[in-house]
């Protein structure tokens, strides 16, 4: 892992050391001070090179450097970079590349041969949930897999399932890339900074420990990973917003806003720099929703993603959310029929010419804001890691309008909209930014395959706008000119439980919650629906708080 790059391990034949044994030879750490004699990050960087010989140049300097360490000192002494083991089990992993995903995994196994503690990947795909032949399989998805290793140096887990929806990823990759690297008001240890705080507030390790690495590799200052109080006074005084964003953002006002960006304010934030944390922040939020929707495995350099010790069949690496086994025609038949009666909905929706009074569409939306829908599953403390970077652990989401309880005024999208206001004032305050989102908001919205489970030819339209919008009703926005009674009959209960779990508790997200709803469509489709929840959380959470930034502006 990033946090400990000069780590080094050593493989000394017959020597007693009690860091533990392998085929009777032990292996401790080498000290900081002993030199790296791995292969460069330069050269490991060249494997991305878009230049085939150049390359393939990378790809025997890489595979000598290796030899030439394991050929170190007298016969049957070894040493190799933990750093090295990791990225050469990642690359025999997930490379795209057949030539250098083949390379790395002969050059693990030569390793282990020659004495060596290799590291052993403990999840075989990208998902718990999803499996790994639905994702690896060559098509012309590879093509943007590939330009995603290219451009990255790395195909991670988030890369791979997103990868089932091409268009998408484009735009995703696009933005995310703005974020993070492209020229901006915050500094480039900042922006992988904000990630973390957010990220932590869903205790998502996933991108914790991601952007822990991007952070140090950018330069950042290790010692603020140690916790929120060790950063400065100015990230740190993000965290109120950075909860608000997370679980409430109704309560977010322009008294918030005025703390961080008035010029009394100690650190202040200009109102650029605001708009990027929030997009950063909002952003990791949404996608934490994903992770954990998607139910993402550490990837193979993470903690708990990889193992040393060799594997035991009474040990080995299972789900802790995997799905009890159902009757098989049973749960065929059920299926079938479930997705009949939702594509007669559909139908019935699509011709239905009667029209509600504004009084019984809002009494509608009352009615599905209000629903009860539990999602009671309550995790272990997350590590330490992701506890370290969290302030007020406990706050979290709450029904926008619990039941007998006076609810916050409902945002009418009428009155403040993406469209009509939010773009416009990140484009003024973020160029191009504003572009990007509404594109990705475009592309998840338009998205279709004309299919449905195991139909072809099928109008999605009103199931994948009913999902957007009941995703706005948790958060307390409203579309006067939407019938919401649309959205109790193309959601069954099992749907909106999946859905609400990963919107507003994404952390509490299950194999079983996963697998309840949807049970005969594809897995695309699903991803397809978590890409929703995303975006449709995404935006929500920036209306409420563009909406503060506009009424301090006035």
């Amino acid at each position: 892992m990033a946090s400990e790059p000069t780590a080094v391990f050593i493989c000394e034949a017959n020597r007693e050391n009690t860091s533990g044994q392998v085929s009777g030879r032990s292996c401790r750490h080498q000290s900081e001070s002993e030199p790296d004699l791995g292969p460069t990050p330069k050269s490991l960087a060249r494997l991305c090179s878009r230049d085939e010989e150049e390359r393939a140049a990378a790809l025997e300097e890489l595979s000598q450097a290796v030899l030439a360490c394991l050929g170190l000192d007298r016969p049957g002494s070894a040493r190799l970079s933990k750093q090295t083991l990791l990225h050469l089990l990642r690359l025999s992993r997930s490379c795209p590349l057949q030539e250098v995903r083949e390379r790395a995994a002969e050059l693990l196994r030569t390793a282990q041969e020659r004495g060596v503690e290799v590291p052993r990947a403990l999840a075989s795909g990208p998902s718990a949930f999803i499996p790994a032949k639905e994702m690896l399989k060559e098509g012309p998805d590879q093509e943007i897999l590939m330009e995603a290793f290219l451009s990255l140096g790395r195909l991670d887990h988030i890369t791979m399932v997103m990868a089932l929806h091409p268009a998408y990823l484009s735009c995703f990759l696009r933005t995310q890339h703005a974020l993070l690297e492209l020229d901006g008001p915050l500094p480039r240890p900042w922006r992988h900074y904000i990630v973390i705080m957010a990220a932590a507030r869903h205790q998502c390790s996933y991108l914790v420990q991601q952007h822990s690495a991007g952070f140090l590799e950018a330069g950042g200052e290790e010692s603020w990973l140690g916790g929120l109080e060790l950063a400065p006074t100015k990230l740190h005084s993000l965290q109120t917003l950075n909860k608000l964003l997370a679980h409430r953002p109704w309560l977010i006002t322009q008294q918030h806003i005025q703390e961080l960006v008035c010029p009394g304010a100690e650190s202040r934030w200009s109102l650029a720099e605001l708009i990027h944390a929030v997009v950063l922040m909002a952003h990791a939020h949404s996608l934490s929703s994903f992770v954990w929707g998607c139910g993402l495995h550490p990837e193979p350099d993470h903690t708990e993603g990889y193992a040393f010790h060799p594997p035991s069949p009474n040990h080995l690496p299972r789900s802790p959310h995997s799905p009890a086994h159902e009757d098989g025609r049973q749960e065929l038949v059920d299926g079938v029929m479930e997705v009949e009666v939702l594509m007669k909905r559909m139908v019935e929706l699509q011709q239905q010419e009667e029209e509600c009074t504004q009084e019984e569409m809002l009494t509608r939306f009352e009615r599905e804001r209000s629903e009860s829908i539990p999602t009671a599953v309550v995790r272990g403390a997350p590590p330490d890691l992701v506890l370290r970077l969290v302030e007020d652990q406990e706050f979290s989401y709450e029904d926008f309008a619990p039941r007998g309880e006076q609810a916050p005024p409902t945002m009418r999208a009428q009155d403040y909209s993406w469209e009509d206001h939010g773009f416009s004032l990140v484009n003024r305050l973020l160029p191009d930014m504003g572009q990007l989102l509404d594109e990705k908001f475009q592309v998840v919205c338009g998205l279709t395959y004309h299919r449905m489970a195991m139909h072809e030819g099928v109008d999605t339209h009103t199931l994948r706008k009913a999902l957007w919008n009941y995703i706005h009703c948790l958060y307390g926005i409203r579309y006067d000119d939407y019938d919401y009674g649309g959205v109790n009959v193309l959601l069954e209960r099992s749907l909106k439980v999946f859905v609400k779990t990963m919107a507003c508790h994404p952390e509490q997200t299950t194999a079983r919650v996963y697998h309840t709803f949807w049970r005969h469509f594809r897995h695309s489709e699903k991803v397809h629906a978590n890409l929703i929840v995303m975006e449709a959380r995404l935006q929500a959470a920036l209306l409420y708080t563009l909406r503060a930034i506009t009424h301090y502006m006035r």
